[in-house]
């Protein structure tokens, strides 16, 4: 009877780890939520999407008139040499102070197209970093997702060797009881004793890992982790490979962001072909000339048109052509390398969970199995026909079977949101997070037109001061 309460509290120590609930509780969505909301990633690429939509500001402001002006204080000084009539040569100082302001309007009339063209290539710029933006989200949330199942991982994986070490050191005692009473020999106690050292050791560093986790975690998602709840189920995903692949050529972020990076390469070209057209340009002046020294004074302007362009620059016109085509059929080639990559990438994610979900299966079976098998050694040990030792390796097999089943299920989540990632759908949107979403056109609509002193510039002041710029 004895033997049967010692094996039964060792059995109810087996199941404890699986049967621990959270009071507190921190769910998959809201850690991902923070990442978004916390990622000073994120903050950065914003600031670099802003930066390429002032660049569509400047183009505009190259298509328009300049104003300027300009104004100058002169104090001349000296002395020259004259005879009068009737007189002899002689030295006479001279002096005049003047003063001029002068107002200048210019403006290119025509310089090949360049202008609009360099408009045309901001834009396209601009459409290339909000997708890039896009595959830093990507990134950021994919970490998030991957950090959360880790420290889940490492949680129950602590949880099951602190169970194991409960366990063993339960066994060991029984195994001292009956080695004081002759049922057992010494060799039983020492089998106890070094499976117990062994379970310590893997439980400091079950620890450990579980502490490197939590700092990773905290370093992806904000803070550190409370109690996480598992995932209840797995994101929607596209239902077949060759879906998901169409869907990720169409929609990727980094194959968006190399076709609208290969039209501004295109453009480009146009552009270096452009500097070897004539530039004509209208410009406009009016002044006004004063003598302090005199009541002399002078006022007017004038108005002209210019016409330049280039006949020998040494050949770097040409060679600037020439490193434009080549940097068009770069991209191009870069784009359809993506493609390919794309495409591998979403077959191998696929791949990646089918085997997780497969190795989830057989491990949930082994885990049934190991169980099984635990319960009939032990019942068999209790009638003396298994020695302590058959109880420690039946335990350790049902120790192993249920670590890999946590490592199933995390594997399992991981791969699911890599699968969406692969796909380009792995966005604050399409998860529907809980958090204040960016609108990346907002800034760009305020500053496309280049304001100066407007409502609009007021409006973009008060975005620069929500987004914590100004």
């Amino acid at each position: 009877m004895a033997r049967r309460t010692v094996f039964g509290m060792v059995a109810g120590l087996c199941l404890a780890a699986t049967n621990t609930v959270p009071a507190a509780a921190e769910t998959l969505a809201s850690a991902l939520s923070s990442a978004y909301v916390t990622s000073g990633l994120l903050d950065q690429n914003r600031a670099v999407l802003r930066a390429a939509d002032e660049d569509v500001a400047q183009a505009v402001a190259a298509l328009r008139p300049v104003l300027s002006w300009s104004g100058s204080v002169a104090r001349s000084y000296g002395s020259s040499r004259s005879q009068p009539v009737g007189g002899s040569w002689q030295w006479r100082a001279a002096s005049t102070t003047t003063a001029s302001i002068d107002l200048i309007a210019s403006m290119t009339l025509y310089a090949g197209g360049s202008r609009v063209m360099s408009f045309n290539a901001a834009r396209e710029a601009v459409l290339a970093t909000r997708a890039s933006l896009v595959s830093v989200e990507q990134d950021v949330l994919y970490n998030g997702v991957s950090a959360f199942m880790e420290v889940r991982r490492a949680t129950e994986t602590v949880m099951l060797r602190r169970n194991n070490v409960r366990v063993i050191g339960e066994e060991l005692r029984a195994a001292r009881d009956r080695f004081e009473v002759g049922e057992v020999t010494r060799t039983d106690v020492a089998a106890a004793e070094a499976r117990l050292a062994e379970a310590r050791s893997a439980l400091a560093g079950a620890e450990g890992d579980l502490a490197i986790s939590r700092e990773t975690y905290k370093s992806v998602i904000g803070h550190y982790p409370d109690a996480l709840v598992p995932p209840t189920g797995l994101p929607r995903l596209p239902g077949a490979v060759e879906t998901a692949k169409t869907l990720a050529m169409r929609n990727h972020p980094d194959l968006i962001q190399l076709r609208h990076t290969v039209a501004a390469n295109d453009i480009s070209v146009e552009i270096a072909e452009a500097r070897m057209e004539p530039t004509v340009s209208l410009r406009g002046t009016w002044g006004v000339d004063e003598t302090f020294d005199s009541r002399s004074a002078s006022r007017g302007g004038s108005v002209s048109i210019g016409v330049d362009g280039p006949i020998y620059q040494g050949g770097a016109l040409s060679s600037g052509v020439r490193k434009a085509m080549a940097n068009r059929d770069a991209s191009r080639a870069r784009l359809y390398t993506a493609g390919k990559n794309v495409e591998r990438t979403v077959g191998s994610t696929y791949a990646s969970l089918r085997i997780a979900q497969a190795s989830l299966v057989s491990t949930r079976e082994q885990v049934r199995a190991a169980r099984v098998a635990f319960n009939g050694i032990r019942e068999e040990a209790t009638l003396g026909a298994r020695t302590t030792l058959d109880v420690l390796d039946a335990e350790q097999e049902l120790l192993d079977a249920r670590a890999a089943l946590i490592s199933a299920e995390v594997d399992q989540t991981v791969a699911a949101y890599a699968v969406l990632a692969s796909v380009g759908q792995l966005t604050a949107e399409s998860l529907a997070l809980s958090v204040p979403r960016y609108d990346p056109a907002e800034y760009y609509n305020l500053v496309k037109t280049a304001p100066v002193r407007s409502q609009q510039g007021e409006d973009l002041n008060r975005v620069l001061r929500a987004l914590g710029k100004n």
